[in-house]
């Protein structure tokens, strides 16, 4: 039980690591948390700092929730630990309330989206996928990252109805419930008219040069 308490918690504090807010801050002197969403998530990171920034941002961020849960099956696998199954995801959603609360930000960060499918990868690789497409398709369809970003978060845990029911469920519908919360500014803008459009990413970058 201690080396599970002990892993969630690094889970967490490697979660907490602000890639988004670094990047930004040694790319262009900025402080993100003042810019555009205010988010340190790789969709206004390359608001403020631009693409190659972004992908740097959005790679470690999944890293963030893929190492710990890699780490962890790993350890396992080769009869290091034992590990009761339900810990895994736990390791895993420590990981995204790091991202989303940072211990190194006073509790602000990102919504999440990217570290959740790091740490998803591996424990549902399926409903992954599935709703990684399904992001590309209402992005493409709606030209809101924010509406593609919600609607993977919702996929999430519906296509695990097509699968037995287990642990797995309940980690992901709390990672979808999560992603909608950390939304809640986005879904007033759309519902105001003010959401920023995905095709005004490439403006809002020059203009913040």
């Amino acid at each position: 039980m201690v080396f599970e308490v002990l892993f969630i918690l690094a889970a967490y504090l490697l979660g907490s690591v602000p890639f988004g807010y670094l990047f930004t801050k040694y790319a262009t002197g900025q402080n993100i948390l003042q810019l555009g969403s205010m988010s340190i998530g790789s969709t206004n990171v390359e608001r403020v700092a631009g693409k190659k920034i972004a992908l740097l941002t959005q790679v470690c961020d999944m890293l963030k929730g893929l190492l710990p849960v890699g780490s962890a099956i790993l350890l396992q696998r080769e009869g290091l630990v034992t590990i009761q199954p339900y810990f895994i995801y736990l390791i895993a959603f420590a990981a995204i309330l790091g991202h989303n609360f940072s211990l190194f930000l006073k509790l602000k960060g990102g919504k999440g989206v990217n570290t959740t499918l790091g740490a998803s990868i591996l424990l549902a690789p399926i409903q992954v996928l599935v709703s990684v497409a399904l992001f590309y398709l209402v992005k493409r369809l709606t030209k809101y990252v924010s509406v593609g970003s919600i609607c993977l978060g919702i996929s999430l845990p519906l296509t695990s109805l097509f699968f037995p029911l287990s642990y797995c469920f309940y980690y992901l519908l709390a990672a979808a419930l999560l992603i909608i919360i950390m939304h809640i500014p986005n879904i007033r803008r759309l519902v105001q008219g003010n959401e920023n459009a995905s095709s005004n990413l490439k403006k809002k970058n020059v203009e913040n040069r």
